[in-house]
């Protein structure tokens, strides 16, 4: 007899359930005092579902779209997800994610131990697809890694998604979302969900500290500058004459108020913008964790930013969005009716060149008065809530 079956028939430990841990006490018990013989929120998991995804942080996070589809198409989905370390955070407090686990040799462990009912992988690099090849899984969807070190589709759904990411030009044509081929590579009917992202009371409390602090005042219309592009593709950024300009014009608005965001690597971006604007923007740091990062988005009406982990987190908190796009797919940013997206009238768009000879490039020739007049556009919308 297995400790599992044991465990059951003594009616002290269930382990089917979604809230067992196995090597502490869960919530419930934890913080209520209560035990699986009499606990009300007993929950089985009827099928257990593994989802593999390592990459960008802002790719992470778009993918918990796909949640609320798993749960409704399964019935009691019991789910977990491996990610890497950064994107921990942002998973954390999801209530669809049962299991968070770090990726490494830990969860390489347990990927040859554990077993599933469905495992899936939407991503093409090999340390993803070799995971989903070695996990103990019943049916797998998306991609995989070959003995001979070859990603290919596990499923036909995978397919399309897969040849976009080898065909420049089938990448190009490509019109639906990255939502969209998220759901049909798992097999789901597409419900087009936002990104989730779960503030708890303590962040929303801090969102109010920093208001207060800062003199963010309610009557006016908070617009968060992300001069952020991500690391992997530079020319994702805005110019930095540009984003100087469109705060110039912001300032002279007596009923808006501007709030500088950025990473770490726009420190230096960011002091010259506060350099020059001093007390009529309101700087946020470029150290923050992501979650703090997430509280400070929170606190925004309006969110001009490119194609980063931002994007997302505005989308996630239900912002409203000026996007700024060049060398990556705009097709597939859904704002989610949200916002605008901007893109220069350039032939040579969603090349995903991290280096470019073009003068203008496709971000250099956005214009300051287009992303100017998205930001009043925007405002206007908030007027008619």
């Amino acid at each position: 007899m297995t400790p599992v079956t044991q465990s059951r028939k003594d009616g002290t430990i269930k382990p089917d359930c979604r809230y067992f841990l196995g090597d502490r006490p869960c919530h419930y018990h934890k913080e209520l005092g209560v035990r699986c013989s009499d606990c009300a929120a007993y929950s089985p998991g009827k099928i257990r579902i593994l989802i593999i995804k390592l990459g960008a942080m802002g790719d992470v996070l778009r993918t918990t779209s796909i949640l609320p589809a798993l749960a409704k198409h399964y019935e009691k989905p019991h789910i977990t997800w491996v990610t890497r370390k950064e994107s921990m955070d942002l998973l954390w407090n999801n209530p669809f994610v049962d299991s968070l686990v770090e990726y490494g040799a830990d969860s390489v462990i347990r990927l040859q131990v554990e077993t599933f009912d469905l495992v899936i992988n939407p991503e093409a690099s090999k340390e993803s697809a070799a995971l989903v090849s070695i996990a103990q899984g019943k049916v797998k969807k998306g991609l995989g890694l070959s003995c001979e070190g070859s990603i290919f589709p596990f499923n036909p759904e995978a397919e399309e998604i897969f040849h976009m990411g080898l065909l420049d030009d089938m990448k190009k044509r490509n019109r639906k979302t990255y939502e969209q081929l998220i759901c049909q590579l798992s097999g789901l009917p597409y419900e087009r969900i936002p990104p989730i992202l779960c503030l708890t009371d303590d962040e929303i409390q801090f969102t109010e500290r920093f208001r207060e602090e800062k003199k963010i005042q309610r009557n006016k219309t908070v617009v968060g500058i992300n001069t952020g592009g991500g690391t992997r593709w530079l020319l994702k950024r805005w110019t930095v004459e540009g984003f100087m300009k469109v705060i110039e014009r912001l300032s002279r608005e007596k009923d808006v108020q501007i709030l500088l965001m950025g990473g770490p690597v726009e420190a230096e971006i960011n002091r010259d913008i506060l350099a020059r604007f001093g007390q009529q923007v309101i700087d946020t740091g470029c150290l923050n964790p992501v979650r703090r990062f997430s509280t400070l988005v929170n606190l925004c009406d309006i969110l001009v930013t490119g194609d980063s982990l931002a994007l997302h987190i505005g989308l996630a908190l239900r912002k409203r969005m000026v996007v700024l796009l060049g060398p990556t797919s705009e097709a597939e940013v859904d704002l989610y009716e949200l916002g605008k997206k901007i893109t220069a009238e350039m032939d040579c768009l969603c090349c995903y060149r991290q280096t470019c000879d073009k003068h203008p490039n496709c971000m250099e020739s956005i214009s300051v008065d287009t992303v100017f007049q998205a930001i009043k556009e925007q405002i206007g919308f908030l007027g008619t809530r």
